[in-house]
């Protein structure tokens, strides 16, 4: 199962997670019963707040006449005043049948349950050793994050606020107490701190204090890496067992930080996630990043997707994780328009661990592992299918290995369905000396290092194959593993990581996501220090520093660029930022090759990697952007086709389609191109003609632009009109219609092109996905 559950660093699940599809599950765990016996699970009330009769001097007072007309019993969880206008609570499937036909309801949606999606990093960006990398970095102290995670380990060294100047006037947030966490744990790095957990426990029952803190403190780690990854302090000599030493720090070390848990060891409730954009709206946060499993629904049913347009329209940029569902297609969550989708892309550092046969053969393998070494010899090797009776012994399940057999050997186990960390520690009970992880076709080539609990490796499908190949042809295999430390340097890099989420998109096929790709991969932050690095109850290793993979990992590093961006250019709305790091992101490495899918060992394609790896210096001066306000999204709503209650459920305002205008799809102006052609329904002359319309916004220097377009297919003909764009000012606006023809001539299969527009001096790009349906 493991390519089906979600990237999560919850005790005794981190590694099993950190490759799963971001499933969205009924929150229905526990359920109290209504008065007539009937359970009652948690809704979401979405209420037209221009609906609200004269008769009620406050919108929380009709609210609560409208819950008490079905129900004398239930009660509010939280109500909602920026993300949604509305309130959550417990219903009877009867009581929100009925709740829903009364005056002002939009919508009464059953809660959902989401997932988390589970230092070199500044180097390889571009960044240097430190902020001043930036030109105008003071600016970015004026910047604040909100993180919605598991929570935050304040004491970690990457909080250190030294040098950073007061608190923000605009700050308008808190730092809340609770368990093992006090006020006093905020500084002028971590501004803030919240929890929420009403939704959580109305579902799931009280939190037990035992295990987890009811407060903003992180028993998890998930948080703690996602914070320090977006905005952490300068840490020089930090490692994980000394793997990766060197300075960590955060990808905006100068912003503040303000962390909002929401995600608890039973996951992450929708009431809850709604309640912490809520009062990170009000806090006054320019950037909220958010590594946790969004909708596979539409926008009005996701409460992530219409958060996240409230934030937007208050000018906060939000930043989610594209889920970790790879390589399949059609695999994206977090998918809304006004998010920036983030995918998973590796580093140029790797932690080489070497499988040596007996028969004189080597194979790479990847390994974090730090403890006694294997003796200086070969010892037995066997493979775990060889050393069980249970059909899946294979796989390394607890219980299910044979100690007199295992007893003094290493031994093979094959990657998939239970943690990987977990499997060395069944071999281990089992009395193996040691592990080698050996990758299915599930998992192709795609190696993760974990910080293992015994000597052991992991290596790729084809050396996995070959391996098997000698312990079934050999009379008395032999083994050791080789561990080779860190190493920097590897090529190709960035390579986009077989876990990371695809496209196409399967709400909006119109919209290319992901957005961008960014490091994701081995990545090195803070952690907590209530858990180990593998997450197991039995790890009791702590550190301050862990090594982890993930979309999770991939979007704080958006999220921090994002606030260099914006600090440095504080006017720029959301979609400004976003397409300046869209447009300036790259797709070749600097011998001209196209970037690689590690999944296929081909180049990667816009449904992989989006407009390009993230280049974050050259998205401080993209030259052009294409901008986007609210009333956009919501004529592209309206070319959706919702109705106009769907659209107040997202809007929280009563908006109107005009009737007289035709809306389309493909004029939102986005920094992207997704063309679906269905041959059945080719034109006349057997071709299908599809307009863009897009407008391009200077924030540069003015100049003259000119347009080149190329393409893996001739079956679709591009043509840009105007060809040149001329710029005399800031913020001047020009408006370009790109045509696409499509031939019957054009296969089943998906190609892809771009489009620059380029002054001689920068180079503002766009991908192009052309699908048939």
């Amino acid at each position: 199962m493991e390519k089906w559950v979600n990237v999560s660093v919850m005790i005794n699940v981190l590694v099993v997670l950190l490759l799963g599809l971001c499933n969205v599950f009924d929150a229905a765990a526990v359920e109290a019963e209504g008065s007539n016996g009937s359970k009652r699970t948690t809704y979401i009330v979405h209420m037209a707040k221009s609906q609200m009769p004269e008769s009620f001097t406050h919108q929380s007072h009709w609210y609560d006449s409208s819950l008490k007309s079905v129900s004398g019993s239930a009660e509010m969880l939280y109500t909602y005043d920026n993300v949604i206008h509305g309130f959550s609570t417990r219903l009877t499937s009867e009581e929100a049948r009925l709740l829903e036909v009364q005056p002002g309801i939009l919508s009464v949606l059953p809660e959902l349950k989401y997932e988390l999606h589970t230092t070199r990093t500044p180097q390889f960006l571009g960044l240097g050793d430190n902020a001043d990398a930036f030109p105008e970095s003071n600016s970015v102290s004026e910047v604040i994050i909100g993180v919605l995670d598991t929570g935050v380990w304040p004491e970690s060294k990457s909080f250190d606020d030294t040098g950073l100047d007061p608190i923000p006037r605009t700050w308008k947030g808190a730092c809340e107490s609770g368990t093992n966490f006090s006020a006093s744990n905020c500084n002028r790095k971590l501004i803030g701190a919240r929890f929420f957990a009403r939704g959580y426990e109305a579902t799931m029952g009280p939190i037990d204090e035992s295990k987890e803190s009811r407060s903003p403190r992180d028993d998890d780690g998930h948080g703690t890496h996602t914070s320090t990854t977006v905005g952490g302090s300068a840490v020089s000599g930090a490692s994980l067992f000394g793997y990766a030493e060197g300075a960590a720090r955060g990808m905006a070390t100068r912003a503040r930080v303000a962390v909002y848990k929401v995600c608890w060891l039973g996951g992450c409730f929708s009431s809850d996630i709604l309640a912490a954009m809520d009062k990170a709206i009000e806090d006054n946060v320019h950037v909220l990043s958010m590594s946790l499993g969004g909708g596979m629904s539409d926008y009005y049913r996701d409460s992530v997707a219409i958060g996240a347009f409230a934030a937007m329209e208050k000018g906060i940029l939000v930043s989610c994780s594209a889920g970790n569902a790879g390589p399949s297609p059609y695999s994206l969550s977090n998918v809304a328009p006004w998010i920036t989708t983030v995918g998973a892309g590796t580093l140029d550092r790797d932690f080489p661990a070497f499988v040596s046969l007996g028969n004189g053969q080597n194979y790479s393998g990847v390994s974090l592992y730090k403890g006694m070494s294997l003796p200086g010899k070969l010892l037995p090797f066997i493979y775990a299918g060889n050393a069980s009776n249970a059909t899946n012994g294979n796989l390394c399940m607890m219980g299910t290995l044979i100690p007199e057999k295992v007893a003094g050997k290493i031994v093979l186990c094959d990657r998939g369905v239970n943690a990987r960390v977990q499997k060395g520690l069944v071999v281990k009970a089992a009395g193996g000396t040691g592990m080698v992880l050996a990758n299915t076709a599930a998992n192709g080539e795609e190696l993760v290092a974990d910080a293992h609990l015994l000597p052991a490796t992991a290596v790729g499908q084809k050396s996995g194959d070959a391996v098997r190949k000698y312990l079934m042809s050999d009379h008395n295999p032999t083994v050791t593993i080789l561990f080779e430390g860190t190493k920097v340097g590897i090529e190709p890099s960035p390579v986009v990581a077989a876990f990371s989420s695809r496209g196409p998109n399967s709400i909006t096929p119109e919209i290319l996501k992901p957005d961008l790709i960014a490091p994701g991969v081995n990545i090195l932050a803070g952690w907590s220090g209530s858990v180990g690095p593998t997450g197991l109850a039995t790890d009791d290793r702590r550190v301050e520093f862990n090594i982890i993979s993930g979309t999770s990992m991939s979007c704080p590093h958006v999220s921090g660029l994002a606030a260099l961006v914006k600090g440095a250019h504080p006017d720029w709305s959301p979609a400004a930022i976003r397409s300046a790091l869209m447009t300036t992101a790259y797709i070749v490495y600097k011998n001209g090759n196209s970037i690689q899918d590690i999944a296929t060992g081909k180049p990667s394609t816009p449904f992989d990697h989006g407009a390009g790896h993230v280049d974050p210096l050259a998205a401080l001066n993209p030259g052009l952007v294409y901008d986007l306000a609210a009333d956009d999204y919501l004529g592209f709503l309206c070319a959706l086709n919702y109705t106009e209650s769907q659209i107040n459920s997202v809007a929280r305002r009563q908006f109107t389609c005009d009737a007289s205008r035709k809306y389309s799809v493909n004029d939102l102006n986005y920094p992207s191109f997704a063309v679906n052609i269905d041959p059945t329904r080719m034109g006349s002359g057997g071709t299908s003609v599809f307009k863009y319309t897009r407008t391009l916004t200077n924030v540069g220097s003015p100049g003259t632009y000119k347009v080149s377009m190329s393409s893996e297919t001739t079956a679709v003909k591009i043509s840009v009109e105007p060809p040149t764009l001329q710029f005399g000012e800031v913020n001047e606006k020009k408006t370009y219609t790109v045509t696409f023809t499509a031939s019957s001539m054009a296969s089943n299969t998906n190609s892809f092109g771009r489009l620059e527009w380029s002054d001689g001096k920068r180079t503002v790009g766009s991908p192009i996905a052309f699908s048939w349906t």
